[in-house]
């Protein structure tokens, strides 16, 4: 049985959006791009309707219940960041106001300010069952689908001001956008063999494998549940690769005026402008 086998899912790519009559509603994105309504929970029981609608707003697949993230979780990222192999995975969390949509800015901090905004592509899960004390071969039956993500992070406030702690060089306004659409889990047999890159104003920056991962999806899942809930709706960032613009010599960090692409193999691609904080 493979990982997704298990999972009572249809094949879709799920977006969520504003229609024309500013409803917030949920679709299912056909392969010719069209759009056909959702009826119901995406959670629990819902209809794919023959109702075509137009999306006059494009919005993050989920409005997330908590943000977790994984760090140091690609071998040569912790190789480039000199950092040991953990031996369990790297817990922070990003505060939910981080949340951004797709084409929408990355914006800068200015009142408390950042001059070293990094972009990290990542694979995004989406936990839609709750569990507790999840082990790794239930992983699967937890999953809603999986989605791209920036993890967009202020190093300044993260390893200098930042006291010991990840949060609040993660957690600033439009630090993570997510999108564009949720992909269910049986359009993606294998979660650990993803190609996954970062473009930075079309000059590829991040080109890697979820291969690369130290802790696998089903090993995050498990290590997260143990003696904690995971709730529906919690995004799980699951790690960036290697190439990220701090590692760089000089280093390289987002400045007004530039555009930042995700993309992963079997879900899209999700572009962000970057814009000074007004």
């Amino acid at each position: 049985m493979s990982f997704a086998e298990s999972i009572p899912l249809r094949r879709m790519k799920i977006v969520r959006y504003i229609t024309s009559g500013q409803e917030v509603v949920h679709g299912s994105q056909q392969p010719d791009g069209s759009i056909l309504r959702i009826e119901g929970d995406i959670f629990n029981d819902f209809t794919v309707t023959e109702e075509a609608c137009f999306a006059s707003r494009l919005l993050a697949p989920i409005q997330p219940s908590a943000i977790l993230a994984i760090g140091l979780n690609y071998r040569k990222h912790a190789e480039e960041s000199g950092a040991k192999i953990p031996e369990f995975p790297v817990l922070f969390t990003k505060g939910l106001g981080a949340l951004q949509h797709p084409g929408e800015p990355i914006l800068l901090p200015t009142h408390l300010r950042s001059t070293e905004v990094d972009y990290e592509c990542e694979l995004a899960v989406v936990i839609g069952r709750q569990g507790k004390n999840i082990p790794r071969e239930n992983a699967g039956k937890h999953i809603l689908g999986y989605t791209c993500a920036n993890d967009v992070s202020a190093r300044d406030w993260q390893k200098q001001w930042g006291g010991g702690q990840f949060c609040r060089g993660k957690s600033f306004d439009t630090f993570c956008p997510l999108g564009p659409a949720l992909v269910t889990p049986d359009e993606i047999p294998d979660p650990g063999a993803l190609g996954i890159r970062t473009f930075l104003n079309g000059r590829i920056m991040q080109d890697s494998t979820t291969a690369d991962m130290i802790f696998d999806v089903p090993a995050i899942i498990e290590f997260l549940s143990g003696s904690t809930t995971l709730y529906p709706g919690t995004v799980i960032l699951t790690g960036t690769p290697a190439g990220v613009g701090m590692a760089r010599q000089p280093p390289i960090f987002l400045q007004p005026g530039d555009e930042v692409a995700i993309e992963i193999d079997r879900i899209g691609r999700l572009t962000n402008p970057v814009r000074a904080e007004p």
